[in-house]
């Protein structure tokens, strides 16, 4: 258990970076949340990744509605019941409600779950349409198919604030999801990839925000914390920030090295070039390595022959069978080394990121073993879909990772000393940054869907006031913790 003293002074240096130089440029502190159950949830989790790509077809009779992308993959999403996810708080509609939602670069919708959504469970905080003023419903209904279930809701439209950005926006308000889809205290998906998949067929928040001008620069960035080393389970935790509209200087150090998209935008593709694994390099050839970088999965998927030419590499590795096939295992005694190339810079994997936890005899099955055994960060994913990879928190907890709209690029870059960096043990407290935005007020909502007062806009704010507002910010987020304890 976290004390309520420490998460206070956890988020501390977030209430004391107030200064905003430009409010074109927005800082959003990122929540990560973990579970008890991480490593007998990754069978599910690597069952979930396969079909958010396309991998296997499922097992309902569901189909998406966006008719663009039934043919090759469904439609990207966190899944909820794996390692972590990384949240951000998004407001919406008038007076604004707040909600945690999932910042993911895999998909591209924004949805919400609503007071009528009678299947979410009720620690689900919901948006309640009859609160807003603003709320516009159509009668067009979509149901969204993901890897770890489906969504189903009224297509609508509504006052969003995202940090000061604030606009009209087409969202799916959500009245029926599947069970699991979503996790405790979190609300929805904010989806940060390309407009072009897309299930709604509207443009996401920040690339509408691109298309009006309305950024300082064609990009947001992440950085992501790491908690996969820490002894106790947190249930949430500080986990990093998000930028929309630019860089923080403040968590990385020397430049950004971006890598053009391969092919036009959809996801956030890249090509890998090659894996290091314990000092021995695996050249990727070009149709292998089409690689989506998605933040809103924790692991890395790889295929099948990669994964075996990784594993090859770690002495007294195995490959698990049954409901873990696909997932690797290896002495937990073992550093697993990794570095992984796009094309320039071989970026490292800490050996803390490739370690998901220990497993018992039952989930090591019939494999002969002499040594206590631990999962893999990596795992095959199959072959024969595009893309051929999914490179997730597993790798972008490592490198300051920043997605450019134009030209279309991602980018990364060492992270600044005193982060979690991919060598040595991290610290569970984020280091002091700085340039940080207010936010609206955060609330601990209800499934009746709480209302706040409190969000800004784009305009001139003084420090002051950003300073009053971080506080706020602060004293909100500290009672949640309460709660979340």
């Amino acid at each position: 258990m976290v004390s309520l003293p420490l998460v206070v002074i956890a988020l501390l240096p977030f209430t004391l970076a107030a200064h905003q130089p430009d409010v074109r440029v927005v800082h959003a502190p990122i929540v990560r949340r973990s579970h008890s159950n991480r490593v007998a949830n990754l069978p599910k989790a690597v069952e979930a990744l396969r079909k958010k790509y396309g991998y296997e077809a499922t097992n309902s009779n569901v189909r998406s509605t966006n008719s663009k992308r039934a043919s090759t993959a469904a439609i990207p999403i966190t899944d909820e019941e794996n390692d972590s996810s990384y949240s951000g708080v998004v407001s919406i509609g008038t007076p604004p409600q707040n909600f945690n939602l999932v910042l993911d670069t895999g998909s591209s919708d924004l949805w919400v779950a609503t007071t009528s959504c009678t299947s979410c469970g009720s620690d689900v905080p919901n948006f309640n349409p009859s609160k807003s003023s603003t709320y516009k419903a159509t009668s067009s209904l979509l149901e969204l198919d993901y890897g770890s279930g489906s969504a189903q809701g009224i297509i609508a439209q509504d006052r969003v604030t995202f940090g000061s950005f604030e606009m009209s926006q087409e969202l799916l308000a959500v009245t029926n999801i599947t069970s699991g889809l979503i996790d405790d205290g979190l609300s929805g998906i904010m989806g940060l990839g390309f407009a072009s998949i897309s299930g709604l067929q509207t443009t996401p928040f920040w690339e509408a925000l691109y298309n009006a001008n309305d950024l300082s620069e064609p990009l947001f960035s992440f950085y992501l914390e790491r908690y996969v080393n820490q002894p106790n389970q947190i249930s949430a935790a500080p986990g990093g920030m998000l930028t929309l509209g630019g860089t923080n200087s403040s968590l990385y150090q020397g430049s950004i090295e971006y890598m053009n998209l391969t092919g036009p935008p959809s996801y956030w593709l890249l090509s890998v070039s090659s894996v290091t694994v314990q000092g021995k390099t695996i050249t990727v050839d070009p149709p292998s390595g089409l690689a989506a970088i998605d933040t809103g999965t924790t692991l890395i998927g790889a295929p099948t022959p990669i994964a075996a030419s990784i594993w090859a590499q770690v002495p007294g590795s195995t490959e698990l069978a049954g409901d873990w096939q696909g997932l690797y295992a290896f002495p937990c005694d073992t550093n697993v080394t990794v570095h992984i190339s796009f094309g320039g810079t071989n970026w490292a994997i800490s050996p803390l990121d490739m370690n998901l936890g220990t497993l018992n005899d039952t989930m090591i099955g019939n494999a002969n073993t002499t040594s206590q055994m631990c999962a893999g960060g990596i795992f095959d994913i199959g072959i024969g879909s595009t893309p051929a990879w999914i490179v997730g928190d597993t790798f972008l907890k490592n490198v300051y990772s920043v997605f450019r709209a134009s030209p279309a690029a991602v980018g990364f870059a060492q992270l600044a000393s005193g982060l979690s960096s991919s060598t040595g043990p991290s610290d569970p407290n984020p280091v002091q940054v700085t340039g940080l935005t207010p936010l609206p007020t955060s609330t601990c909502a209800s499934s009746s869907g709480s209302t706040t007062s409190g969000s800004t806009s784009s305009g001139s704010i003084s420090s002051h006031k950003n300073i009053a507002v971080s506080l706020t910010l602060l004293a909100s987020v500290a009672g949640c913790f309460t709660l979340f304890l």
